[in-house]
């Protein structure tokens, strides 16, 4: 298991402060949520990279169904290269109640759907560093050779974590395509449900059975207490247990205040939990 912190909020400043306390405190990767409208992700992460030398940086989540692929796809392999290697692209459709409506975003979902789809074919095309074309339903994209810039560091390419919906074959089949899943648990009716050790199990179960080769992770989220190492333990060991590879510590709820952030940066500093002597 490698543990990752959310930052909930804060200019790009603040991130490179907590990415640095983060890195200190032996988080494996620190991740900003991508707003329509607010703190720029890419310039946070870059700041944090300046100032760190091992933590992974994310998104958390990029909704690319409403951003121009090439664009991400420079954003991404310049910062990679930068770090060293160590970005995590996190991607999902967006919830379009973060102002998808007020800027003329797109929301219906089908649509959204698709301009994921096709905007990851593109990135993925444009990461291998060669002259690319894709024609699509949304996309139009010509063989261009000016001033191309150099691919990702990491190969065979940066990590790309898909929001997955268990248990709905086309939202499935996209995260068997990438390399990470975001577990969205939905009934019959689409309505949200807890994410359970035993929903964990059968993703990992269904992961090994239709995807068997390379590296896959599978991501939780959730809060721990930085106080009580052994409840924390207890809480992210049946997750551990049951395939999990990643555990996301998340503080969503906390006030975008500087006392909220005084909370975030005290559980920054008390570290991860540990599991079976794995940091």
């Amino acid at each position: 298991m490698k543990y990752g912190f959310v930052i909930p909020s804060g200019d790009a400043r603040t991130v490179a402060n907590l990415a640095k306390t983060a890195e200190s405190a032996n988080w494996d990767a620190i991740f900003v949520w991508e707003p329509v409208w607010g703190i720029d992700a890419w310039v946070s992460l870059t700041a944090a990279a300046m100032v760190t030398e091992r933590i992974r940086l994310g998104t958390m989540i990029t909704p690319l169904s409403r951003m121009r692929p090439w664009k991400l796809a420079s954003e991404t392999a310049t910062l990679d290269n930068l770090s060293g290697g160590r970005v995590i692209l996190g991607v999902g459709l967006g919830a379009v109640d973060t102002g998808f409506a007020n800027f003329g975003e797109v929301t219906d979902h089908k649509t959204r759907a698709e301009l994921v789809d096709e905007g990851l074919v593109i990135l993925t095309g444009l990461w291998r560093g060669k002259p690319f074309s894709y024609s699509g339903k949304h996309y139009q994209v010509q063989e261009t050779d000016f001033f191309p810039p150099p691919p990702p560091m990491q190969e065979p390419r940066i990590p790309i974590w898909v929001v997955g919906a268990w248990n709905w074959p086309k939202s499935m089949a996209r995260v068997l395509r990438y390399d990470g899943l975001l577990p969205n648990v939905l009934d019959a009716n689409k309505q949200h449900q807890p994410l359970t050790p035993t929903a964990v199990a059968e993703m990992a179960a269904f992961i090994q059975a239709n995807r068997p080769n390379g590296p896959f992770d599978i991501v939780v989220e959730g809060e721990t207490p930085g106080d009580k190492p052994d409840k924390a333990v207890e809480k992210v060991r049946p997750f551990t247990q049951a395939g999990a590879t990643w555990w996301l510590e998340t503080r969503w709820e906390v006030p975008r205040t500087s006392e909220g952030l005084q909370t975030v940066e005290e559980r920054i500093k008390q570290g991860p939990p540990s599991v079976s002597g794995v940091q």
